[in-house]
């Protein structure tokens, strides 16, 4: 079972910028499509951006242009650059594979607030 950690988050102003990091126990980010989840209170968690092994990128209408995923294989990391936040990018962060093949991490914070 690989074991998956987030971290990176934090209390940030809107319009401010964060960058989370995954760490991956095992080597699944050149063989699988890997994502970032959200869950903000409330609501369901959401996919919203993915990598394919080969690097193509997609991401939710809601954060295209603003998030930016990216891995290293090697160091076994995924990371996601947040830009431009905002109130409604509050959430507890996830990474896994999509669709999901592994337990969940305990997430990343992330709030936005002045």
């Amino acid at each position: 079972q690989v074991q998956l950690v987030e971290f990176g988050g934090g209390l940030v102003q809107p319009g401010g910028s964060l960058k989370l990091s995954c760490t991956a126990s095992g080597s699944i980010f050149s063989i699988s499509v890997m994502g970032w989840y959200r869950q903000a209170p409330g609501k369901q968690r959401e996919l919203v951006a993915s990598i394919t092994p080969g690097g193509a990128t997609n991401y939710a209408d809601s954060v295209r242009g603003r998030f930016t995923i990216s891995k290293d294989s090697a160091n076994h990391t995924l990371y996601l650059q947040m830009n431009s936040l905002g109130p409604e990018d509050t959430a507890v962060y996830y990474c896994n594979t999509w669709p999901r093949a592994f337990s969940w991490g305990q997430g990343t914070q992330v709030t936005v607030s002045s």
